[in-house]
């Protein structure tokens, strides 16, 4: 034996450890698509390779040459519905720099849907049947336990307001979070580690500013029809009501670019393609949801690296 393949054995060992997590993680994608077919969802495939992302202030994009590898297939299902497709649905590959630990990967598993006609609320709606379809599909015993403590998926799930997330268990107030730009470091810190015990928690009504993508509230301008799902303090999806106008879409791309060259991060380009698009787009909602994390939930897994084939480091 060489020392090269002595050497190995660990891995592969390891790998080897890996394969009933690797059948349940293959179980939940069967049972999520599943769904969406039962549900009149069409699976599509759209490019990896993308001529510019969503110039998003906090998501860095991998170059590949002229071309930029997808943070999120968002832009081009979007530009599906403008065509006319009403209920979308793809689990894809996704690639983000600069993200490494126990709970992110440069490339990793993304689902996401898109369907017409509805709001952000009808989403959370089926964002609840989908996980309690996935639960009763993999014979999962119910609550499920994550990190010592059972949670248990059955609706009606925890809803929470942002604003009402900041008065009960933040040490400042929303508005001098967001002021002195210190909201993501106090939700990470102070608020998320609460967030989807005992039932998942929708996190929702996000501050306007948050809101790149989503559309604002008629009824209240300050904040955006946009939601995040935790479970056992762990971000798993983002979902919001799509803007579907240009204009003011344009006018966020060109803050989001303003944004991410003060902070000397690369400014991408705006993605013309999609923009010309979005008149044509009926209101929707739409959402991401990240795989490999809910692999970790449904496997009581405390670091991404449990729940895949291969990390970086092995390769």
């Amino acid at each position: 034996m060489s020392r090269g393949s002595r050497n190995s054995l660990p891995n592969v060992e390891k790998e080897r450890a890996l394969e009933p997590t690797l059948k349940l993680r293959d179980r939940m994608i069967q049972a999520i698509r599943a769904f969406f077919e039962a549900n009149g969802y069409l699976h599509v495939e759209t490019p990896c390779l993308i001529p510019a992302p969503a110039p998003e202030a906090h998501i860095d994009a991998i170059r590949a040459g002229d071309l930029y590898l997808q943070p999120s297939p968002e832009l081009c299902m979007k530009r599906l519905l403008s065509n006319g497709f009403s209920r979308i649905f793809q689990i894809s590959k996704c690639f983000r720099d600069k993200e490494r630990g126990a709970l992110h990967l440069p490339e990793f598993t993304m689902l996401e849907w898109y369907r017409t006609g509805i709001d952000y609320t009808v989403l959370m709606e089926e964002c609840q049947d989908l996980f309690l379809f996935v639960c009763e599909s993999l014979h999962l015993q119910e609550p499920v336990c994550y990190g010592g403590r059972d949670i248990d998926f059955r609706p009606p799930w925890e809803r929470l307001s942002v604003a009402d997330a900041f008065k009960s268990l933040a040490s400042i107030p929303l508005k001098e979070a967001l002021e002195k730009d210190l909201f993501e470091e106090v939700m990470v810190v102070e608020i998320e580690p609460h967030l989807g015990w005992g039932k998942p928690t929708f996190l929702f009504d996000y501050p306007a500013s948050m809101a790149a993508l989503a559309r604002l509230r008629k009824d209240n301008r300050v904040v955006a029809e946009r939601f995040e799902i935790y479970v056992g303090g762990l971000e798993l999806a983002n979902g919001f009501s799509e803007l579907n106008d240009a204009e003011e879409q344009r006018t966020r791309f060109e803050e989001e670019r303003r944004k991410r060259a003060a902070s000397q991060r690369p400014v991408y380009p705006v993605p013309e393609k999609f923009l010309d698009a979005l008149p044509s787009m009926p209101d929707a909602a739409g959402i991401a949801l990240g795989i490999d994390r809910l692999a970790m939930i449904l496997t009581d897994a405390t670091s991404i690296d449990q729940v895949v084939a291969f990390v970086p480091e092995t390769l």
